[in-house]
């Protein structure tokens, strides 16, 4: 059996986030459900970026992620120092990362979700 394996990854702004859209606390629970035991990357709307597995939420969209990491972007100072260095303004600087394990990230802070989609696809089966 042969089988290969597609990831990418999905952006989603969320949809109470739309002005022409709006939904109440059910709906939004009920959208957010779909997501449960996937692998996450939430943005929060103080830059930071969190990434784990999502495992639950509830009425105020709070998110729950498991063996997640929280990004940061390095200092503007750090960034300038790095692109005077290099003399190309899309250098490349790595993020600063740190392993936060068991987290709630506050809904009311979430601006945008990424979720990691697999794939299996499956050829030459013989049983």
């Amino acid at each position: 059996m042969a089988s290969s394996k597609r990831t990418n990854r999905l952006s989603w702004l969320f949809p109470w986030t739309q002005t022409d859209t709006k939904m109440d606390h059910e709906q939004a629970t009920f959208w957010l459900s779909q997501f449960i035991g996937k692998n996450l990357r939430i943005h929060a709307t103080d830059g930071r970026v969190f990434g784990g597995q999502m495992k639950c939420t509830d009425k105020d969209r709070n998110i729950i992620l498991a063996m997640a990491h929280e990004y940061r972007a390095p200092p503007i100072e750090t960034i300038r120092k790095a692109i005077e260095e290099s003399g190309n303004p899309s250098t490349p600087v790595p993020w600063n990362s740190r392993y936060v394990g068991l987290i709630v990230v506050p809904g009311q802070h979430i601006k945008k979700i990424e979720f990691e989609e697999s794939t299996y696809q499956m050829s030459n089966v013989t049983l």
